[in-house]
């Protein structure tokens, strides 16, 4: 085996472990710890499919957004810090039959499907390209865009300001 794939066999083992360490933590601080290792493993297998622009955009939607809030979240409650405090789980039994059924489909799956041989291609830059897209070929999409998320905040601060003089 070549380093590259031992690389990418460390990535994916420890991206499942930490996935399952989220579905299976007691403690609801390590489920938020252990997906943040999640996110950046599945950065890392985009890294491997060359697909940086994809690995910068999980780093810092989901890495740096939305999981720091979730961890703040987490943080600033006060129950945290009680040592009763567990998270809920599901059956066992549900979660076997469950995980034995997608078992099964993903083998069916993989046994059917033709695969086809790959040539190894030299890593290129995605993020280049689609910069270029954005800026020439979808400018005008991308503005709209633009434009509306900024009608939606405003609109978001307008209701939060009303609900806030009612009380």
């Amino acid at each position: 085996m070549e380093a590259k794939e031992l690389l990418f066999l460390f990535i994916a083992i420890v991206t499942i472990a930490s996935a399952g360490l989220v579905a299976f933590s007691n403690k609801l601080i390590h489920s938020a710890f252990a997906l943040m290792a999640t996110f950046v493993g599945f950065a890392a297998l985009y890294v491997f499919l060359s697909a940086d622009f994809l690995a910068v955009t999980q780093i810092v939607v989901y890495v740096g957004g939305i999981l720091i809030l979730i961890l703040f979240g987490v943080m600033m409650t006060h129950r945290i810090y009680d040592t009763t405090l567990k998270t809920i789980h599901n059956p066992l039994a549900m979660g076997i039959i469950s995980a034995a059924a997608l078992a099964v489909i993903l083998g069916l799956v993989i046994y059917r499907s033709p695969w086809a041989a790959t040539v190894d291609k030299p890593f290129v830059p995605t993020t280049s390209i689609i910069g270029a897209e954005i800026l020439t070929n979808y400018l005008l999409p991308f503005e709209l865009v633009s434009v509306l998320l900024l009608g939606v905040l405003i609109g978001a601060v307008f209701l939060a300001r009303t609900e806030e003089h009612k009380k």
